[in-house]
């Protein structure tokens, strides 16, 4: 499966402002992006059943028509940890469920977008966090680091157990969070001198019609799945 697994240093870092700034700026590539959204934990219900936000957000960045149920196959009412989620509707995580969701997906794009929930350890259930998720899918991942106090901890923390699992790591991305961030400058130069992976770029603040996808390194994007297929 060719694609990106986008992680974050906690939740509510700006991993989905941050995937769709990606999916706009692929498509510019005039590439098919395919969006995956494997565990939502916080939805409505809707006419057409229980949504989550970010995965109707992702659909609409990538103009897809795929089922909603094979981009966002685990879906939970509660904003809460999405074992607890699972756990309260008496369902289990199946990591196979979501591989098969993913080759299917992936058979339809020319790559494929995935967004974890929280940050990189969040568990999915007893035997299984969202680290396992991504070893399983082996692909590249994003590190969306949200600009905010404590940022340079959770990013340099995140980035090293990334790291020490063996997967590629293409870069990070900030996310500005605090308009009014105190050293705001100061810390992203910080970002850039602690973290041993190369910044693809940092997302401002948007309006509703930006997609912020010229803040994305796309060059240096693709070189990291370019040298994952060579071995390299």
């Amino acid at each position: 499966m060719r694609g990106f697994f986008i992680t974050g240093t906690d939740t509510d870092c700006g991993k989905t402002r941050v995937a769709r700034a990606l999916i706009h700026a692929l498509r510019a590539q005039e590439l098919k992006i395919a969006p995956f959204k494997p565990v939502a934990a916080g939805a409505q219900w809707l006419e057409v059943g229980l949504r989550n936000d970010d995965a109707l957000s992702l659909m609409s960045a990538a103009e897809s028509n795929y089922p909603y149920d094979l981009v966002n196959p685990y879906c939970y009412e509660a904003p809460i940890a999405p074992h607890l989620a699972a756990a309260a509707m008496g369902e289990k995580i199946d990591l196979q469920q979501i591989l098969q969701n993913a080759k299917k997906l992936s058979t339809l794009a020319d790559l494929l977008l995935v967004e974890g929930a929280g940050g990189w350890l969040v568990p999915l259930g007893k035997d299984i966090d969202m680290a396992d998720m991504a070893a399983a899918l082996q692909m590249p991942v994003v590190l969306v680091v949200g600009i905010r106090l404590g940022c340079l901890n959770h990013a340099r923390l995140t980035e090293a157990m990334i790291v020490q699992r063996g997967l590629r790591l293409a870069g990070w991305i900030g996310s500005l969070l605090e308009p009014e961030m105190s050293q705001q400058e100061e810390n992203i130069e910080s970002l850039h001198a602690l973290l041993g992976s190369p910044c693809l770029g940092i997302v401002p603040y948007l309006s509703e019609s930006e997609t912020g996808a010229g803040s994305i390194d796309v060059a240096s994007l693709m070189l990291s799945l370019q040298q994952k297929s060579k071995g390299i």
